[in-house]
């Protein structure tokens, strides 16, 4: 095996979950109307540091699609799914675009820190 390039991407991004590895930029989000077996999934135009698998005929709620699975670059997880082709013209959109799964990203956003915005006393005592 060779070694792995990892591409470290700038600005609002989407990480891999489980070893925090880039994924998707925000800029790059199409819809957060998806849905998979494990809950919410998001649509991107482009992902970076994931391996795709074989593909594979599934049906899915919108009807018969070509899809690959899609897998972290540096620890393996799927993390989504890759649409290669639709059987349906009003899913054509889709062709060429990835899901991610919601439950196996996290926003680097959410994960850099936290602010607490409640009062606390010595927010309300006057001095």
């Amino acid at each position: 095996m060779g070694r792995i390039f990892v591409v470290d991407l700038e600005g609002r991004i989407y990480m891999c979950k489980f070893c925090k590895t880039h994924l998707a930029l925000a800029d790059d989000l199409v819809s957060r109307g998806f849905h998979c077996r494990r809950g919410k999934a998001y649509l991107f135009n482009k992902v970076v540091n994931v391996t795709v698998g074989p593909q594979e005929e599934r049906a899915m709620l919108s009807g018969m699609h070509t899809v690959a699975d899609i897998f972290c670059c540096c620890c393996g997880q799927i993390v989504g799914w890759k649409y290669e082709a639709a059987h349906e013209e009003s899913q054509k959109y889709k062709e060429k675009k990835f899901v991610l799964e919601r439950g196996r990203i996290v926003d680097g956003v959410d994960t850099e820190f936290y602010i607490d915005t409640r009062p606390t006393i010595s927010d309300t005592e006057d001095a």
